[in-house]
């Protein structure tokens, strides 16, 4: 579950400096290699400059935090591009990146179809990364996918506070009302299903990797989104963990899920990890990593850039 290989995505916004200052500060804490992959949102022209840019800022980050950083030298990413790299790696990093058209409203944000395409781990960055992750709130539903949830939290950070979070929602409820069932009854159905949801948690909790952290466990009442964004701003998670069940584009336009729409109301970071996630394609991400050369000549900042640096 530890990250061994991350894979940081901008598109040299000052926004997308929020996704490499957390991308280099998670590959100190894991000492690993971090790579940086330019990419444009849809229909946007790419920058004369960006491979020198982003050459630039890899030898910043590098230099300041005293890690290995790879850049990517392409510049004519598309979506399609960014998934294969991301196969590649354990965690991809990225800013939220919104794009307002018709594709996105009926397909999901640029990082709900590369979940779909890259089925890897992303963290959405919103916040300024200033020191690692302090307090962690994960999101369960009590599916087998859950377990692993928690241990990918723990990976993420082993000194951090954990809060495990699940909502009761009361789409059932509301069935029963419209059945005319007797409160007395409905009161005995909610109370049922908290206790089912305090044995679930104590299952999630009862290993030997848990109890070394710091970890504690709450029981919401309503919308699982909704009731998870506030739980977050209620508790101060600087990151929310959530899973993200297997499904199409159709199906989450018509349906929704839980993940998409805390990706779309929380203020904080949010990592989502598909419970169908694939395991990064090491043999790949070997070969790419031996043929990328290392940038080795020195970038001044504000300096004029003739050339775009070639790093591949």
């Amino acid at each position: 579950m530890t990250p061994r290989s991350i894979l940081a995505v901008t598109d040299l916004s000052v926004r997308a400096d929020l996704a490499l200052s957390r991308a280099a500060l998670l590959a100190v804490e894991h000492d690993t290699t971090l790579k940086l992959l330019y990419a444009t949102p849809a229909g946007v022209s790419p920058r004369a400059d960006a491979a020198c840019r982003l050459a630039h800022q890899a030898l910043q980050l590098g230099q300041r935090h005293g890690l290995c950083v790879r850049p990517l030298s392409q510049t004519m990413n598309t979506l399609e591009d960014v998934a294969s790299e991301a196969r590649c790696a354990d965690l991809v990093v990225m800013g939220a990146m919104p794009e307002c058209s018709l594709r996105s409203l009926l397909c999901g944000q640029p990082v709900e179809r590369l979940l779909r395409m890259a089925r890897r781990p992303i963290l959405v960055t919103r916040q300024k990364a200033e020191a690692p992750y302090r307090r962690l709130l994960v999101a369960v539903d009590f599916s087998d996918a859950s377990r692993k949830l928690v241990e990918f939290a723990f990976a993420l950070n082993q000194s951090a506070q954990v809060e495990l979070f699940h909502a009761l929602s009361t789409a059932n409820e509301g069935k029963l009302r419209c059945a005319e069932v007797s409160e007395h009854a409905i009161k005995a159905y909610r109370h049922a299903c908290r206790r089912y949801a305090q044995d679930r948690m104590f299952w999630l909790t009862d290993s030997s990797d848990a109890r070394r952290n710091r970890v504690y466990s709450a029981i919401g009442h309503g919308d699982p989104a909704r009731q998870t964004v506030v739980q977050q701003q209620h508790g101060g998670a600087e990151l929310i963990v959530i899973g993200k069940r297997p499904a199409s584009a159709v199906s989450d336009f018509v349906f929704g899920s839980v993940a998409r729409r805390v990706l779309r109301h929380a203020t904080a970071d949010v990592l989502v990890v598909p419970h169908d996630v694939q395991p990064a394609s090491r043999a790949a991400a070997v070969r790419r990593l031996d043929s990328e050369p290392r940038a080795n000549r020195r970038v001044r900042a504000g300096a004029a850039c003739s050339s775009a640096v070639n790093a591949r």
